[in-house]
C-alpha cells in the first residue's frame, strides 16, 4: 500500500478550514486511518472544528474496545460528535461550528468508509465509482427530480449540506464496505476539488500518473485551482 495527502488554502479563501489524516500503519484497532475533514463556522471555527475532530476521533480510535472496524469507527464518530457538541457550546466564538468527515480503513483488500456531510470517497479502477453519497441539499433535489445531475456542481445551493459532526446529539453516518483489488486507487477530497474539476477531469489526471500518487495529487489541486479555486482543496490518495 501506497498513500499520499494534501491540503490547499485554494485561489479565494484566507483560512483551510480542512485537515487530512493520512497513516499506513496501525492505530489502535485499525491497520490504516485515512480521514477528510472540511470544517464550517464563523471566523476560525470551521477550522477549529475539523482539527478538533479528526484529533478526538484519532485519540477514540487508538482506545476504543470495539470488535469490528464499522463498530470502532461508529464509536469513535459519535464520541467526537458528542464532544464536539459540548465544545461548541461551551465557548461563544464556537458557536455552530461543525465539519463533514469521511473516514476510511483497508483491512486485506476490504475497504470500510463512513461519511457525514459532502466530502467524498472514489474508487478508481477501470473508471471512477463515487462510493460515498453526499449528505446535501442539491443531492436531495437530485433525488426527487428536481435538478440533473450534471447541475450539482453549478447550483448555488451546492454548498449546503445536510449532516455534519456538530450539527446535533443525532448523528447518522453512512457506512460501506468495498472489495478492493491490486492497483485500486482510493480518492478522498474535500468539495473544493469536486466542486471544481468533474469525474471526467480527475479521471485524465489520475490515468497521467498512475504510479506517482504525489505527482496526481499536485496536479489535481493545481487542476482546481486553475479552475477557479473557489474553497480549501484536500486530497488522501492510497493505492493497493
Amino acid at each position: 500500500m501506497k498513500s499520499y495527502s494534501i491540503t490547499d488554502v485554494g485561489e479565494r479563501r484566507r483560512v483551510n478550514q480542512d485537515y487530512v489524516f493520512c497513516e499506513e500503519n496501525r492505530i489502535g484497532g485499525l491497520p490504516n486511518l485515512f480521514i477528510v475533514a472540511d470544517g464550517m463556522g464563523g471566523h476560525n471555527a470551521g477550522d477549529y472544528a475539523s482539527r478538533f475532530s479528526v484529533k478526538v476521533f484519532t485519540e477514540r480510535i487508538r482506545t476504543t474496545k470495539e470488535k469490528t472496524p464499522i463498530g470502532m469507527i461508529a464509536d469513535a464518530l459519535q464520541y467526537t460528535n458528542d464532544l464536539l457538541l459540548e465544545e461548541a457550546n461551551a465557548k461563544n466564538d464556537l458557536h455552530g461550528m461543525g465539519t463533514t468527515f469521511v473516514v476510511a480503513t483497508i483491512i486485506e483488500s476490504m475497504l470500510y468508509v463512513a461519511n457525514v456531510g459532502d466530502s467524498r470517497l472514489y474508487v478508481i479502477r477501470d473508471g471512477i465509482k463515487q462510493i460515498t453519497e453526499d449528505h446535501s441539499l442539491v443531492e436531495e433535489m437530485v433525488k426527487t427530480g428536481e435538478i440533473e445531475r450534471k447541475d450539482v456542481r453549478f447550483h448555488p445551493n451546492k454548498n449546503i449540506i445536510t449532516r455534519a459532526l456538530g450539527a446535533g446529539s443525532q448523528l447518522t453516518p453512512d457506512y460501506f464496505e468495498v472489495q478492493l483489488e491490486k492497483d485500486d486507487i482510493v480518492l478522498m477530497c474535500s468539495d473544493g476539488l469536486t466542486n471544481m474539476m468533474d469525474d471526467k477531469d480527475i479521471m485524465d489526471i489520475v490515468q497521467a500518473y498512475p504510479d506517482n500518487l504525489e505527482m496526481m495529487a499536485n496536479t489535481l489541486v493545481k487542476k482546481a485551482n486553475e479552475n477557479g479555486g473557489n474553497d480549501n482543496i484536500s486530497i488522501i490518495l492510497v493505492k493497493l
